[in-house]
């Protein structure tokens, strides 16, 4: 039996908008002192975007820069995987489609994938496993825009642990047999219990958005069982990641001496931006410094796009080095917990 051929990372693209709001206007619009959006809830700025900075244009920007490192043409793209936000351009349509056609991947198919802020995990998952099941699906790109920013109500506490959420695009782009950065074992985790707590009330079949209930801002997210998110979450939370950790590393194979991983050989954490206490808390359950990480504080929550953002800050601060193993770890409401084990470099 031929030996399976290794699913390797060939590029990773970002776009940011150029509009974006800082600690002290966050502070202002939220009622909340400058320190706390600073130090407790760890921004800086986060980026928003513009009227005419739509999802799925970002998601092409990002795209468009992700395929400028690389000689591989956008024809040679079997497969799009968009990870564009539920909130864009049109309701009930297939961004994957119009992403594909706009860069140029005229020979992919194209679906829409979504698991909120968990979403890249899943997608590269997805691909790794599509490579290795089809023998004629050899180059994947994963793309997608975010711009829940606009849904989010700076006046509302109930949804403070949501103000870090902004807007941008993320894409990266992968190929069977590359010789770097490999992709290695995934692992998700669901609750449903808490798949109703954080909606938007006013935006679907349930209810839909009346210029009443948009007057009454139920077109914004909102946590509508607050008490029961918060017993829920705090009782599985770090629990589940760590499970997934652990089990993305057990998927992973063995080491190259035949040893298998374990959490001593994570070298980066690709972190999904969470409050800074978190941050550093799951540092801690790893065993890993603060500078084997970044934390994007200045950059916003840009959803599932984070993971992408963190591995172009890590190579630009020179944190994430080849021969590094990078653990991406993400969640998303509903709830939702991710980790994928990636093998940096060659």
């Amino acid at each position: 039996m031929a030996e399976e051929q290794p699913i390797g990372i060939v590029s990773v693209g970002t776009y940011s908008p150029e509009r974006y709001l800082t600690a002290a206007e966050i502070a202002a619009e939220s009622g909340l002192p400058e320190w706390v959006v600073r130090d407790k809830l760890g921004i800086e700025r986060k980026f928003v975007g513009g009227p005419d900075d739509h999802p799925n244009d970002m998601a092409v920007k990002a795209a468009l820069d992700c395929l400028s490192q690389t000689d591989i043409r956008p024809e040679e793209i079997d497969v799009v995987l968009c990870t564009t936000e539920e909130w864009k351009e049109y309701l009930m349509w297939t961004a994957g489609i119009d992403l594909a056609q706009r860069i140029g991947a005229t020979r992919a198919w194209a679906m829409d994938v979504h698991m909120r802020c968990a979403t890249t995990v899943g997608a590269l998952k997805l691909a790794r496993d599509l490579m290795r099941s089809d023998p004629e699906v050899n180059t994947v790109l994963i793309a997608g825009g975010y711009k829940v920013a606009d849904v989010i109500d700076l006046k509302n506490p109930r949804t403070s642990f949501m103000f870090n959420i902004g807007a941008g695009g993320g894409a990266i782009l992968l190929r069977k047999g590359w010789p770097r950065n490999h992709v290695l074992g995934a692992h998700l985790i669901c609750d449903g219990t808490m798949s109703r707590h954080v909606v938007i009330p006013a935006s679907g079949t349930v209810a839909f958005p009346t210029d009443t209930a948009v007057a009454a801002r139920q077109f914004m997210f909102d946590l509508v069982e607050p008490e029961a998110m918060k017993e829920r979450l705090n009782a599985v939370s770090m629990t589940n990641w760590e499970r997934c950790v652990d089990e993305a590393l057990r998927k992973s194979g063995p080491k190259p001496n035949g040893q298998p991983y374990s959490r001593a050989d994570i070298d980066f954490l690709n972190m999904v931006l969470i409050k800074p206490s978190g941050h550093r808390d799951m540092l801690e359950r790893l065993g890993l410094r603060e500078d084997q990480s970044v934390y994007l504080g200045g950059f916003g929550h840009t959803g599932e796009q984070d993971a992408m953002f963190a591995i172009k800050e890590g190579l630009r601060q020179g944190r994430l080095k080849d021969g590094d193993l990078m653990m991406i770890v993400a969640a998303g409401i509903g709830y939702v917990w991710a980790a994928g084990a990636i093998r940096w470099g060659t």
